[in-house]
This record gives C-alpha cells, sequence and structure tokens, in this order.
C-alpha cells in the first residue's frame, strides 16, 4: 500500500492563483498585472497632503456649519421683517438691557471694539506677523492666509451695508430717526477681525490650553462687544445676532479657502 501519511495541500498551478511573468512566485496570492486588490483598503485613495483616504467613492462633507448658520440668518431675517414673535420678544429684551445697571461707560468702552479703526489694526498687525513667518519658513503660499483674511475684511461692507438697506429695520429708542439697523456692522467688523486674527495664530502655538484659551478669549470679546452695543442703545440683540451668523460664514470660507489651497506642496506640485 502506499503512503498515506497526510500532507498539506498543495497548490495547483493555473487555477486560483497567477502564474503569468510579473508574479512574485508561482502558488503565491500576488496579482501578477500589478494593479491594486479589489479590496477597500487597496481601492482606498489618499486624501489632502498624503492623509489616508475613505474608501471610494470619496463623498464630499456637506458644509454642515455653513448651513446651520444660513438657515439661521435666513430665519432671523424674515422675522425682523415680518415682524414676528422673534422681534417683538428682541425689543423687549433690547430694552431691558438697555435700562440696566451696567456702567454706561464700560459698555461704550467695548462697543468702541468694534470700531473699525480700532479692530481693524489688530488684524493687520496679525496678517503681517503671520505672512512673515510663513515666508521665513518656506511655506506653500505664504501669502494666502493675509489674502484670504483681507477678502474676508473687505466682505463686511460688502455684506452689510445692502442688507442693512433691503431690510430697513428702526433702531432702538436712544437712535430714533435712523434706519438700517440690521445687521449690526460693528459687530460684523469684530468678528471678522478678531476671528481671523485668531484663525490665523491657532496653527503657530503649541499646546491645547492655549489655542483653547485664544478661542475662548476671542469669543469673550465678541460677546463683549455685542452687549456693549445694545447696552448702549446703539443695536437690538437680534442685529448683533445676525451679524455672528453671517460673519461665521465669512470665516468658514476663508478657513476653507485656506486649508484648500494653502499649506504644504502637493506631490504633484513637487514632481
Amino acid at each position: 500500500m502506499g503512503d498515506t501519511r497526510a500532507e498539506p495541500p498543495q497548490p495547483r498551478p493555473g487555477r486560483a492563483f497567477a502564474h503569468t511573468p510579473g508574479a512574485h512566485g508561482p502558488g503565491t496570492p500576488h496579482r501578477s498585472d500589478g494593479r491594486t486588490p479589489h479590496t477597500p483598503r487597496g481601492g482606498r485613495r489618499p486624501g489632502p497632503l498624503g492623509r489616508l483616504g475613505t474608501t471610494p467613492p470619496v463623498p464630499r462633507r456637506p458644509p454642515l456649519f455653513l448651513l446651520l448658520c444660513a438657515l439661521a440668518f435666513a430665519l432671523l431675517t424674515w422675522q425682523v421683517v415680518a415682524g414676528g414673535p422673534l422681534r417683538r420678544a428682541d425689543e423687549r429684551a433690547g430694552r431691558a438691557v438697555a435700562e440696566g445697571g451696567f456702567p454706561g461707560r464700560a459698555a461704550e468702552f467695548l462697543a468702541d471694539l468694534g470700531n473699525p479703526p480700532v479692530a481693524v489694526p489688530v488684524l493687520v498687525a496679525v496678517l503681517a506677523y503671520v505672512t512673515w513667518r510663513g515666508r521665513r519658513a518656506g511655506t506653500f503660499r505664504w501669502w494666502l492666509p493675509a489674502v484670504a483674511a483681507a477678502v474676508a475684511m473687505a466682505a463686511v461692507p460688502a455684506l452689510v451695508v445692502p442688507l442693512k438697506a433691503a431690510v430697513d429695520r428702526p433702531g432702538p429708542p436712544g437712535m430714533a430717526g435712523h434706519d438700517g439697523f440690521y445687521p449690526s456692522g460693528h459687530t460684523a467688523t469684530a468678528a471678522v477681525a478678531y476671528g481671523a486674527a485668531v484663525l490665523l495664530l491657532l496653527p503657530l502655538l503649541r499646546g491645547a490650553y492655549r489655542r483653547r484659551g485664544l478661542l475662548i478669549g476671542c469669543a469673550v470679546l465678541n460677546v463683549a462687544v455685542g452687549f456693549g452695543l445694545v447696552r448702549r442703545g446703539y443695536h437690538w440683540p437680534l442685529d448683533v445676532v445676525a451679524s455672528w451668523l453671517l460673519c461665521g460664514m465669512v470665516l468658514h470660507v476663508m478657513v476653507a479657502v485656506v486649508g484648500r489651497y494653502g499649506g504644504e506642496r502637493d506631490e504633484a506640485d513637487g514632481a
């Protein structure tokens, strides 16, 4: 009788594995044509700047923040124009804040932080510093953050002035005889100037606590500006909130442009 010892199964030539020239060897499960395997891991595409992407097809992430800001801004604008319940509640709240006991001089100082002669020079100084750092480090498109922030700042009057004329909202009692208070131009100036400056400084900071502290400080500063404007009777609360929403969209676009076209050089550009 023949040998009946058990042996491991042997691969059969010409069946499941490739034996054509170019394979790593006969009987090995590697593709002979050099193409990527038809698996989710093998079919992944690299993300931007060499980061691992997702399984193809790669869907674009919907701009949820942008959509939410746009919907909220549209809702507030509709309520202000139509004289809805939000506008009535807003005017009651505005009168209560304006008649509150917060010191008037302190409120005036906070409101002045939204003036262009105060906020814009802060942004210009940060742009000069960030541009100098980027050029010194040889960053690809080192000029792009400054240009994007400058365009965002220029977009404030381009958006706010037509909206003021279109909505034509009367001001608080202390501003009788004037119209066009929605949205607040001083709030928008502060939000974009200080917000853009902080967003450009964040990549230069080391440590999560420093970045978080800078973000919190920027938020507190903008809230203080809005409170000062309402306390001094220069604007209604919804004028301030609408400007925050509008400028949130502007800053979101600025960050998206810098993140998409700035930073390190892609492999295709460096070839």
